[in-house]
């Protein structure tokens, strides 16, 4: 009998452990409750926008794909033998269309070092095959027809930037309107509309960008006072956008000569509508950089883009503090992305990215690009979806203009709360799992779950709550279906982004 008592009692006790609940050791897991959420912020509606390089517009020297390196040229002539001849983009192409006009509505920037050189032949004759002197691209009318096309008839709104270079200026090297006049007059004569525009694409790398020889801030500052004076007389309605420089505050090297901090000192100071600054949170193996996909889930490569704020974003409070700030270009690394860009596991750096910087008071990201070199949103020439791509397409369905703080954090997770895009009541979380382990989030709603994975880290194909992510045979999107799941516990799987879309709250 003693001996039945005493396994009786272990069984109790197995039962007791098995049944354990948290709560009675003062360890409950907190609760997730979207009642009690602090509105932190607001984003623009094209929050979420892309660049399409000025040198994909006209057909340049890009970024060779790494399978095209060629080492030997690249040791003899350098940087040079890294770029190879891409045609012009044709914006006319039914999918690229189709999968564009998906993530909007967005800002369209076309810009990039290019534009700073760019001539634009305001006439229909045949491309000239060389470029007029002081300039080094040729812009056609049909080319910027067709991007004018691109932006209107997909409902979006162009950003662009000006050439600075020695063709567009007078004997004394000062700044004319001789190459904005035209291209403004023909963007108006085709009912195109510039929604804002930078003086020229990132002045703190001036010297590389086609800017005259010994281009210093204070020259800056008198081009920035004639451009800005023909700006608000001829085209009010355009929003001047500044400095849009990029690399400084120890991301990528320092700047001197033409940093922003010397920019924004001139007397009189640019003043800027919108304060711009681009964002690269390193340099591609192209260009003998030295991250590796090691570096692409930890925390200190996720928060960097927080890092790279910090510098611009004290400019911005010094010198403009009631400006918004925007990232007009962004994207896993300088130098067209290393390899994995196009891969499963960029989605976390640009997902993290959107969402930190959201609930930083960014207003606007533009990523770069949508469609040349590793770090593209689509394969270059088929237009096929990237991993980015698939993640850029699930926040752009459901991530809303306003911005919540998570009243909780769980350990391993990095949550972003949004409203519910399109619905005046409702919520969607991002939960965001960078790590090798299974999480759990408690949440006070029930939802509807879209868990984004992949079977291999540096691969390209994606799965939605299991189901591979892939075009249609015609070329058109899958449907996004959701998971009902109740109130409660909810599993986050390993290495993956979960969105969990509220309505009705």
């Amino acid at each position: 009998m003693d001996q039945l008592v005493k396994i009786l009692f272990v069984l109790v006790m197995m039962l007791s452990l098995w049944s354990f609940d948290p709560s009675e050791n003062g360890e409950k897991e907190p609760v997730l409750d979207l009642a009690k959420l602090n509105l932190i912020g607001s984003v623009d509606e094209r929050f979420q926008s892309i660049n399409v390089e000025m040198c994909e517009v006209v057909g340049g020297q890009f970024w060779v794909p790494y399978h095209l390196i060629d080492t030997a040229r690249v040791k003899k002539e350098g940087l040079a033998a890294l770029k190879r001849k891409i045609d012009p983009i044709n914006l006319y192409n039914p999918k690229l269309r189709k999968l564009t006009e998906a993530l909007g509505p967005m800002y369209i920037r076309v810009s990039g070092t290019w534009a700073n050189t760019t001539y634009f032949q305001n006439d229909d004759s045949p491309k000239l095959a060389k470029a007029p002197e002081g300039f080094e691209n040729v812009l056609t009318r049909n080319e910027w027809k067709g991007v004018i096309d691109f932006v209107n008839d997909l409902d979006n709104q162009l950003v662009t930037s000006f050439a600075i270079s020695k063709g567009i200026r007078d004997e004394k090297g000062n700044w004319t309107p001789a190459q904005i006049q035209p291209l403004l007059e023909y963007t108006r004569a085709i009912n195109g509309k510039i929604a804002a525009a930078e003086m020229f694409n990132e002045p703190s790398h001036a010297s590389y960008g086609g800017a005259p020889e010994g281009y210093d801030p204070a020259q800056y500052a008198r081009d920035f006072v004639a451009f800005s004076t023909y700006v608000k007389r001829e085209i009010p309605s355009m929003k001047i956008m500044g400095p849009g420089s990029t690399g400084e505050g120890g991301i990528l090297g320092e700047v001197h000569e033409m940093g922003t901090d010397k920019i924004l000192a001139q007397n009189p100071k640019p003043g800027f509508e919108i304060f711009s600054y681009h964002y690269y949170g390193g340099v591609s193996n192209r260009c003998r950089g030295n991250l590796s996909p090691a570096d692409a889930l930890s925390q200190e490569w996720l928060s960097r883009t927080e890092l790279g704020l910090e510098y611009y974003e004290n400019a911005r409070n010094k010198y403009l503090p009631n400006a918004p700030i925007w990232l007009t270009e962004t994207a896993e690394a300088a130098c067209g992305g290393n390899p994995w860009a196009a891969t499963y596991i960029d989605t976390f750096r640009y997902l993290e990215q959107l969402g930190r910087l959201a609930q930083k008071g960014v207003k606007v990201v533009m990523h770069n690009t949508l469609a040349a070199s590793e770090y593209a949103l689509l394969e270059q020439y088929t237009f096929n979806p990237r991993p980015n791509y698939w993640a850029a397409l699930l926040w752009g369905k459901f991530m809303g203009t306003k911005v919540y703080r998570s009243p909780y954090q769980v350990e391993g997770l990095d949550i972003f709360i949004h409203s519910l895009k399109n619905s005046k009541k409702g919520y969607t979380i991002m939960v965001v799992n960078p790590t090798e382990k299974e999480s759990s989030l408690n949440l006070s709603s029930s939802a509807k779950q879209y868990t984004l994975t992949a079977d291999e880290l540096l691969g390209k194909t994606v799965k939605l709550n299991g189901k591979e992510l892939k075009l249609n045979a015609d070329d058109s999107l899958p449907e996004l279906s959701g998971v009902n799941v109740e109130k409660g516990t909810i599993k986050i799987p390993a290495l993956s982004t979960v969105f969990l879309t509220i309505e009705g709250l």
